[in-house]
């Protein structure tokens, strides 16, 4: 059955979109487990959800039985993400075309990480080294696929620039990206600088902001040090202050992230992507379900 563009979904909402994002486990446990997690999701009618796409092979043959599975849940539209990490062009196509086969009409194009244990990302052999070229390549191959892209509020690690890197964007987007969803941020005024500037660019694609709430100093310092987030001094302070506490941590979380939602919200913006990490707590917080009620 085919799916519906998130594309579609963002130029007719009303409303602005909530949205989850799951990532492939390793085991047959770990399914198990996500489909409880998936299950307790579904009465809160996301607009759309994503799946991520393991570095390196690891994960990638579960990428797309998760979103099988989601799709057979009744989740409605499934974005499978797709990387450019070790696989030729010829690979590329024939998972493009076997994601169109299964009725999938939304692909996150992303180049990838390196894979573990490299520094930097290498192109591969007979493959390809940007996202656009990917982007250009899903289109090409099935134009009625809506392709999103990542932006990065506060650069992207490897860039040369800020500008070099929003002209990169700018040229994703033109190249095909009908959207944008963000790296994490946890200080707000990241996003809106981010946002004026791709708009001064003459980006003009919706950018919905990706958060992840965090549950401990740690797993916040190791998410930020990965894409370079900046962390607030509040944050930080309250996170400490928490401790051992996995509860008190938690609420801190909760209570950070629902603080730049209720901003982003009354500021406009199109939607807001939750980086879920399997977990269902968050997304079905209360004080979640009252700025997105369904």
């Amino acid at each position: 059955m085919k799916q519906k563009r998130i594309s579609e979904c963002i130029a007719t909402a009303r409303r602005p979109l909530l949205s989850y994002e799951f990532f492939p486990p390793k085991s047959d446990a770990g399914m198990n487990t996500l489909r409880q997690v998936a299950e307790s999701l579904l009465p809160t009618k996301p607009d759309f959800v994503t799946v991520t796409y393991g570095a390196g092979g690891t994960t990638r043959s579960r990428t797309l039985e998760v979103c099988d599975l989601l799709m057979s849940m009744g989740f409605d539209p499934v974005m499978h993400h797709l990387t450019c990490v070790g696989a030729t062009r010829t690979d590329l196509e024939a998972t493009v075309d076997r994601l169109h086969a299964h009725g999938l009409r939304n692909i996150m194009a992303l180049r990838g990480d390196p894979p573990h244990g490299d520094s930097r990302f290498r192109r591969p052999v007979n493959g390809l080294a940007h996202a656009v070229e990917l982007v250009r390549l899903i289109k090409q191959r099935h134009p009625d696929i809506c392709c999103g892209v990542a932006g990065y509020p506060e650069v992207h690690q490897e860039a040369l620039s800020p500008e070099s890197d929003l002209l990169y964007l700018k040229d994703k987007t033109e190249a095909g990206g009908a959207f944008v969803t963000t790296q994490l941020f946890y200080d707000n005024t990241a996003y809106f600088r981010f946002e004026k500037q791709c708009r001064d660019w003459g980006i003009r694609v919706p950018i919905i902001p990706g958060l992840l709430p965090p549950n401990s100093l740690g797993q916040l310092q190791r998410m930020a040090g990965l894409c370079r987030a900046s962390l607030p001094t509040a944050l930080i302070r309250a996170l400490q202050e928490a401790g051992d506490d996995t509860a008190r941590a938690e609420q801190v979380g909760l209570e950070w992230t629902m603080g730049q939602i209720e901003e982003l919200l009354a500021r406009g913006v199109p939607g807001v992507h939750l980086y879920i990490l399997n977990r269902a707590n968050f997304a079905l917080a209360p004080a979640l379900r009252k700025c997105f009620q369904r």
